[in-house]
């Protein structure tokens, strides 16, 4: 296929809620597309090569590296960044749990490790440490020694699996690092 360089196509789809409609340019990446025309700059470009999983979005509820497939690949495709976690105001579990439970610190991993994190918790309801490490193998995090990172997970299965509505009351928290009350 030919095309010219300044050829643009008509791409459609959804992010986080909002339908999209733009012309791009056909070798534009997902992660272009999230950053430059919808502004979303939470999906982080890393290493452009798929293997530090910054760039993790949802592409219809399945964890895709954005820095790896093309926005023109995306066409009718909805799609959920970490801007797109927290409903009404109020973080995601996952969030909540990254927060309490100190696995984050400089952020840059953060988003891919969330977005990952939810298709995870989606089909493994009860997951081991193994589990948890061998998902979080695709990820590459500097800051962290990921014991956080596997601390928060395991705490929002937990809290899953024993019904617990994290709206009521204080939450027991499985974290060996809890935040101090003043």
């Amino acid at each position: 296929m030919q095309v010219k360089r300044e050829e643009r196509y008509s791409l459609r789809l959804q992010v986080n809620g909002k339908r999209y409609e733009e012309q791009v340019e056909p070798r534009k990446l997902l992660s272009d597309f999230l950053r430059e025309d919808c502004g979303l700059t939470g999906t982080h470009v890393g290493c452009e090569h798929g293997v530090c999983g910054a760039c993790t979005v949802l592409v219809d509820g399945r964890a895709v590296r954005s820095c790896l497939i093309l926005a023109i690949q995306a066409e009718g495709a909805d799609i959920t960044t970490v801007e797109g976690l927290a409903q009404g105001g109020k973080p995601h579990p996952l969030q909540e749990a990254f927060s309490e439970c100190h696995a984050l610190q400089c952020g840059f991993c953060t988003p891919g490790i969330l977005m990952s994190s939810v298709e995870f918790l989606q089909t493994h309801a009860d997951p081991g440490k193994e589990e948890i490490a061998d998902m979080l193998s695709g990820h590459l995090c500097r800051c962290t020694g990921y014991k956080g990172i596997v601390e928060a997970l395991q705490q929002v299965a937990d809290r899953r699996k024993e019904g617990e509505k994290h709206e009521s009351g204080d939450p027991v928290s499985i974290c060996s690092r809890t935040t101090p009350t003043v």
